[in-house]
């Protein structure tokens, strides 16, 4: 549902939301929506492309606070509660694919290979208080 929900964003393309149940919150890794992330630098005049953006630190600390922006208007238009929301967020510059291993053929996310692959981002996600958010980047 939050999933759902919050890939509705315009800057997101793919969105992994994760809860850990000895924390009292949720985390995600998202991935940006190249062409929306593409339009959004033309006006906040940073890289057009997502690897470039994420490679440039003021860059990425822009979009992702646009994207945490858009992730919390969201969650209220749609009426989260405060367990649904997401309290830290990671991007990532690569789409999942079934190249990759992300993806199922039928293109559904492979959660527990998203958790592998992601594991240590989202533990320093939950370590750190400050990681995940816009002033951290």
């Amino acid at each position: 549902k939050i999933e759902t929900v919050l890939l509705r964003c315009p800057l997101l393309a793919q969105l992994f939301v994760y809860g850990d149940s000895l924390q009292s919150y949720l985390v995600a890794v998202a991935v940006p929506d190249a062409e929306e992330v593409a339009a959004w630098a033309a006006a906040a005049a940073a890289p057009a492309k997502v690897a470039e953006v994420l490679r440039e630190p003021a860059a990425a600390a822009r979009l992702h606070k646009a994207i945490s922006q858009q992730i919390a208007a969201m969650s209220t238009e749609a009426g989260l509660k405060g367990f649904e929301r997401i309290k830290k967020l990671h991007l990532e510059g690569e789409p999942w694919s079934v190249d990759n291993g992300m993806l199922t053929p039928t293109f559904k996310m492979k959660r527990n290979d998203l958790k592998k692959r992601y594991q240590a981002v989202l533990d320093a996600l939950y370590a750190d208080p400050t990681a995940g958010t816009a002033s951290k980047l």
